[in-house]
């Protein structure tokens, strides 16, 4: 009977000595599986970060252009609303069809130029369409077009004036 037992216990002592080898043997692969998850994870988190730091960096680069785009449309805002103000008080200087000229212009690129009432017997002329893009260079330029016809109309108006002055001397 000693025997018998013994060699039960013996029997159980290598299932334990093995179960527990077994085990460690697990817990060991399931510790190596740990870490391995564990490092691509960090990997991953170390990833994430790098990203978030990069997208911070874009937030505060598109933040800073677009407060520069802000402060600049202000600019130009004052701008053009000092250029209203000047053609405004050029307005009143030009003849009645070069009114009617820039009072079509400013319609078509939705400008707010004060303007006097059209005389009645002046219809309004066709005007070549502008676009927006071209704003208040293609008003000035008019303006110094119509101010340049002027000039030469008066010029030539003076020609013809002195040289009837000149036959009328000549008849008397």
């Amino acid at each position: 009977m000693y025997s018998t037992q013994f060699t039960r216990g013996s029997a159980s002592s290598q299932q334990l000595k093995f179960t527990t080898s077994d085990s460690c043997d697990r817990i060991k692969d399931e510790f190596q599986f740990l870490q391995a998850q564990y490092h691509s994870l960090k990997l991953e988190c170390d990833k994430l970060a790098s990203e978030k730091s990069e997208m911070q960096r874009h937030y505060i680069m598109y933040y800073e252009m677009s407060y520069g785009l802000n402060i600049e449309m202000h600019k130009q805002a004052e701008i053009v609303k000092r250029l209203n103000g000047i053609c405004a008080q050029v307005l009143p200087y030009l003849s009645q069809e070069q009114q009617l000229q820039a009072h079509q212009l400013s319609q078509l690129q939705g400008l707010a130029l004060p303007m006097t009432p059209l005389p009645l017997g002046l219809s309004q002329p066709t005007l070549p369409a502008v676009t927006t893009s071209s704003g208040l260079f293609s008003l000035s330029s008019l303006l110094a077009s119509q101010a340049q016809l002027a000039k030469e109309e008066k010029a030539s108006r003076d020609g013809v004036d002195s040289h009837r002055e000149e036959d009328g001397d000549k008849s008397d």
